[in-house]
């Protein structure tokens, strides 16, 4: 992710960059070099901070320095741009949250499916199905080599459902426009490289005040299945609508980053039956506005943040959103810890 926001800051016009901070001092010289060097270089967060002072910062390390890398980037006076999850913890999100709101500094979190035309459209065309809404979402990756090696270091202290699942209980809060009430999840440890008590497969199950429920399935790993790792389908009292995968998922390659968010048209299916009990309306393929791809998408994450910034835009819900987002996981990992259904 940070070498993709990477790209970014350095093709938009309205950024400059002034250091790049990476624990290794090999990738650090290797994104830099892709850049086209002379790009300062550094191995300590706050370290270069200090040395550059920066009016805004990029942070992409893994979610159990997010709470300490944004507070002190507010606290000296930048705006953050922080990948998602926004913290390895509700709490910390909520630290996060105040801080921004206190400093008056703005924070974006990297939800890039909000920045999607095609889930912007699936969205909308969930929201033309009544209530409830029955939501479907999973995102399965069979990882090996290095692969592997990341979701490993991830999994030191933060699971698969937590990490991305914030992305898809976002979306299904977006869809719905309804409060969360209860939360259960199951889990499962599939391997023995993992840290004790730490899960490579959750299912979290999620139900709304106005009566919609949904699930999100996630697991990591050499086992993982590569069939049925892509479903997103959600179903209303009118119908229902489907992200028809892109190439990298339906080709059965989890490991694809364009995959994980690619779609090539939307399935909308009608509900409505006529007098001889049949369909009164065919299916039909709508298709997406633009596919713009991994890289292209952490471009429009970072024309926002620009745009937040310039325009001094009210991102008080946006944040509201993310700790609600992280309060839905959490309780998820929670329930399927002590085996009960958490209310939230």
């Amino acid at each position: 992710m940070g070498r993709s926001h990477a790209l970014a800051y350095h093709q938009l016009p309205g950024f400059k960059i002034v250091g790049l901070v990476t624990r290794s001092a090999a990738s650090r010289a290797k994104l830099n070099q892709e850049l086209g060097g002379g790009y300062p270089e550094f191995a300590d967060f706050h370290e270069a901070l200090k040395a550059t002072k920066p009016d805004a910062v990029s942070i992409s390390s893994y979610p159990d320095t997010h709470a300490e890398y944004t507070i002190a980037a507010l606290e000296a006076g930048c705006h953050a741009f922080v990948e998602k999850p926004l913290a390895a913890s509700v709490a910390e999100a909520e630290q996060i949250a105040a801080k921004a709101k206190s400093t008056g500094r703005k924070v974006v979190i990297g939800y890039i499916l909000r920045h999607h035309p095609a889930w912007t459209q699936f969205i909308a065309e969930a929201q033309k199905l009544g209530k409830p809404l029955v939501m479907r979402m999973n995102l399965n990756q069979q990882s090996s080599g290095d692969n592997w090696k990341t979701h490993r270091a991830l999994m030191q202290t933060c699971s698969p459902i937590v990490d991305c699942g914030v992305h898809y209980v976002d979306i299904m809060c977006l869809m719905t426009g309804s409060r969360p009430v209860r939360v259960s999840g199951i889990g499962a440890r599939l391997s023995d490289e993992l840290p004790a008590g730490m899960v490579n497969y959750g299912q979290l199950q999620v139900t709304f005040a106005d009566g919609s429920v949904g699930w999100y399935e996630a697991g990591w790993g050499p086992m993982m299945s590569e069939e049925a790792f892509f479903v997103k389908d959600v179903v209303g009292p009118k119908g229902s609508v489907t992200i028809v995968a892109g190439k990298g998922a339906q080709e059965g390659n989890s490991a694809d980053v364009d995959g994980h968010t690619g779609a090539q048209a939307l399935k909308v299916h009608h509900s409505a039956l006529g007098a001889d009990g049949k369909f009164t309306k065919p299916d039909q393929l709508v298709p997406t506005e633009a596919d713009p791809g991994h890289d292209g998408l952490c471009e429009r994450e970072q024309v926002y943040f620009e745009k937040a910034i310039r325009e001094n835009l009210d991102l008080t819900a946006h944040l509201d959103d993310a700790v609600n987002s992280m309060r839905i996981v959490a309780a998820a990992d929670q329930s399927f810890r002590e085996g009960r259904t958490i209310n939230l």
